[in-house]
């Protein structure tokens, strides 16, 4: 026997009741938000459209203004005619419990709306061709759309939103300006205020200017200096690797000796130290080759709903995620970076996104990256937030290069849609893979084992 859906009739026959005999009523019904859609009876919805566009006219909704103008509109019989809609003024009360009937009525219709995604999802799974990534991707984002339903916001008085900056410059004072995840590099939290909760970044670099060593100091930062999950794609190298560089970051060992195994007591303590410490923070790593951006959607969602909240999201590199068939390539990256975005906002988090650049960079004389480099889409530039770009000089002088064991990198933001824009200067230890403040910076050092 089918089972009658999530309703409350009495509830929606005494809130019709109570617009047609008290004015104030209806202006409830606007602040909630409440549309005709979430009555439950097709009769119910023709009634209370009718009342919107009689409220809207600014007239007073009454027993003759509601039959005149469903009369009109050929609906009265449909709406249950004239005795019904007299029945329905004889049976309001009070005017007190109309917000309850208003909050019940918008509850049953988001139950409803569940019950239907949750039938059509059910369909999908034995009708679809899609694959099942695709599948479970579209699942999740519609059982989304359906908790994400909530009334529109309201104005705020000015006392409010004064309290409120006030409250935010004292946190701002307390925490010397940075008010997003930090880096744990002084100047550039400084000049970003730390990467900022929805933010897409774009970190980008030629081969070989460590772009990939950068990411992963920002995402060892990040876990250690907050609270929430950090989530770490990488899609060329193995989880194996990236361990090992960052134990060797963390201990101070050369990175080479943990590819050797040439290692003494002293080292291998400091390795089992850095180790554990490493564990303690909730960095997670998944190195997925090929992996699509609805399973990043996916596992990202699955993390942050198991540890309370994401702190960062890194994904090395954009060019290697697999999109959807595109007519062009170009096409495809510009989804993907959209898609990257969205990410950013859904899961309240910032999102760097490791990019290449072509080759142009090479042609020029001075070899500084600029924002027409970026590779494949000129929509990456447009999604980011924060454009920031790598640059070691030293790699095009081979002889330096041999003879520098820390060198000195320029990291230039490029685009920045919420501050300013420049360069900085940080110190990059090729041997453990690692970057600090400079020492003559703004700042003292502030990377901590």
């Amino acid at each position: 026997m089918a089972r009658e859906l999530p309703n409350s009739q009495p509830m929606e026959q005494a809130l019709l009741g109570s617009i047609l005999i008290y004015p104030s009523v209806m202006q409830d019904c606007q602040d909630m938000d409440l549309s005709e859609d979430e009555f439950f009876l097709p009769s119910h919805q023709k009634i209370f459209q009718s009342m919107l566009e009689i409220y809207q006219t600014s007239k007073i909704v009454d027993l003759n203004t509601l039959i005149t103008r469903l009369n009109d509109k050929n609906d009265l019989e449909s709406a249950g005619g004239a005795d019904y809609i007299i029945r329905l003024a004889d049976s309001a009360i009070s005017a007190a419990n109309t917000r309850n009937y208003i909050e019940t009525i918008k509850n049953k219709a988001q139950l409803r709306q569940l019950i239907y995604t949750a039938d059509r999802i059910s369909q999908d799974c034995y009708e679809s061709s899609l694959d099942i990534d695709t599948l479970l991707d579209d699942a999740e984002r519609s059982i989304m759309d359906v908790t994400r339903h909530r009334r529109g916001e309201e104005f705020e008085s000015s006392q409010l939103i004064v309290s409120r900056v006030i409250d935010e410059l004292k946190e701002l004072r307390l925490h010397k300006g940075v008010t997003g995840i930090q880096t744990g590099f002084t100047d550039l939290d400084r000049m970003t205020n730390g990467f900022q909760r929805g933010d897409l970044i774009i970190l980008a670099a030629r081969p070989a200017m460590g772009k990939s060593a950068l990411a992963l100091n920002f995402a060892n930062q990040a876990a250690k200096r907050n609270d929430g999950a950090v989530a770490i794609f990488s899609l060329e190298m193995p989880s194996d690797s990236l361990m090992k560089r960052l134990m060797s970051c963390e201990s101070q060992v050369f990175s080479n000796k943990l590819r050797d195994g040439n290692l003494n007591n002293e080292e291998m303590n400091r390795l089992n130290n850095a180790g554990t410490r490493l564990g303690e923070r909730k960095i997670y790593i998944d190195d997925t080759s090929s992996i699509k951006v609805s399973q990043i959607f996916s596992k990202c969602r699955k993390l942050k709903a198991e540890n309370g909240s994401l702190s960062l999201i890194v994904i090395d590199y954009l060019q290697l995620i697999t999109g959807s068939r595109a007519d062009s390539r170009q096409q495809e990256v510009s989804e993907i970076s959209r898609n990257l975005k969205i990410l950013a906002k859904e899961l309240e988090c910032p999102v760097i996104a490791l990019s290449q650049l072509s080759r142009k960079v090479e042609e020029r004389s001075d070899h500084k990256p600029q924002l027409s480099d970026l590779r494949e889409s000129g929509s990456i530039e447009q999604d980011a937030d924060i454009v920031m770009f790598l640059y070691r000089e030293a790699y095009y002088d081979k002889d330096k290069e041999k003879q520098e064991e820390t060198e000195v990198i320029d990291l230039s933001i490029a685009k920045h849609r919420n501050g300013s824009i420049g360069e900085i200067q940080l110190a990059f230890e090729k041997s453990i893979s690692r970057f600090t403040n400079l020492a003559n910076s703004s700042g003292d050092n502030i990377y901590e084992g």
